[in-house]
């Protein structure tokens, strides 16, 4: 395959359209892919990420009247000190909740002076805690306090990631597919093209499996040329995206990491593979309806 044969290589014309085509898909499929990649990595961490924060967290929200907010904070706080898998808990101060409402209300909200519910911060620890004997507890010892596991929040976001992760793996297969499809355009225009010198070599006794070696090296090696430089571009685009931020999301984050690098680098050999059996299937369906 590397070697190739002087003769053999002859049969397939190293320069016009489908060179040009082979090279040019292979590099922007292989371009899409890194992307492709990167996405599902990416969703996949984020996925990780909301459902190990967003599972070891909780929060309870009181609502009571001014005199009565203190003690009912502190009720419940020394509720959540004596349950089993609550590893702290702790009530937010004014600029922290501030914090929290300024993406809505602006900076400037006077949170000292509005009715708004305290809020306590809970993570868990080990398996976690009962929530519904928390919520059991705090409603006959608490009754203004109101317990939020985040469930309804992390299911959501978490199906959110994981279908988008499922989504680059889609985008993977069908890069490929396509791949494969736009080279066997390609070959098949070249054996049409060539069909005059293919009819010569089998008269002076070529054999088709040799015809279909040629063609099946030259288009591979194309391929994982084009693979290769589509595949080194993509890299540079990804390292060139914004470092992943908290303001900015998983959008900010969008590349590899660590090992998962080594992941673009599979992508030029199944470019070749795909090519490579394009290519075979291509060349042995032509020369079959050839005379």
């Amino acid at each position: 395959m590397v070697v190739g044969d002087t003769q053999a290589d002859r049969v397939v014309p190293p320069t016009g359209f489908t060179a040009t085509l082979t090279l040019f898909s292979a590099a922007a499929m292989a371009f899409l892919a890194v992307f492709a990649l990167a996405l599902s990595l990416a969703t996949g961490r984020l996925a990780d990420r909301w459902g190990d924060e967003l599972a070891r967290s909780a929060t309870v929200r009181i609502s009571a009247p001014e005199g009565q907010l203190a003690a009912q904070t502190q009720a419940a706080l020394k509720v959540l000190q004596t349950t089993t898998g609550v590893a702290r808990a702790r009530a937010l101060d004014d600029d922290e909740q501030r914090a929290l409402l300024e993406p809505w209300f602006g900076p400037d909200l006077p949170v000292d002076m509005l009715p708004i519910p305290q809020l306590i911060e809970v993570i868990e620890e080990g398996s976690g805690f009962d929530a519904q004997g928390l919520r059991l507890r705090l409603a006959a010892e608490v009754p203004g306090a109101v317990l939020d596991d985040h469930t309804r929040w992390r299911r959501p976001l978490v199906n959110a990631a994981s279908r988008l992760r499922l989504l680059g793996w889609v985008s993977l297969v069908l890069i490929g597919a396509t791949t494969a499809a736009i080279i066997t355009l390609a070959a098949n225009a070249a054996l049409a093209a060539n069909a005059q010198v293919i009819g010569v070599l089998r008269q002076v006794g070529a054999r088709d499996a040799y015809i279909v070696r040629a063609f099946v090296r030259r288009f591979t090696l194309r391929a994982l040329a084009g693979a290769g430089a589509g595949m080194v571009v993509g890299c540079i685009a990804i390292l060139l995206l914004p470092a992943a931020q908290d303001a900015g999301g998983f959008l900010t984050g969008l590349g590899f990491r660590g090992l998962s690098w080594i992941w673009p680098l599979v992508v030029p050999p199944l470019a070749a593979g795909v090519a490579f059996w394009a290519t075979g299937a291509a060349a042995r369906r032509m020369l079959k309806d050839l005379p």
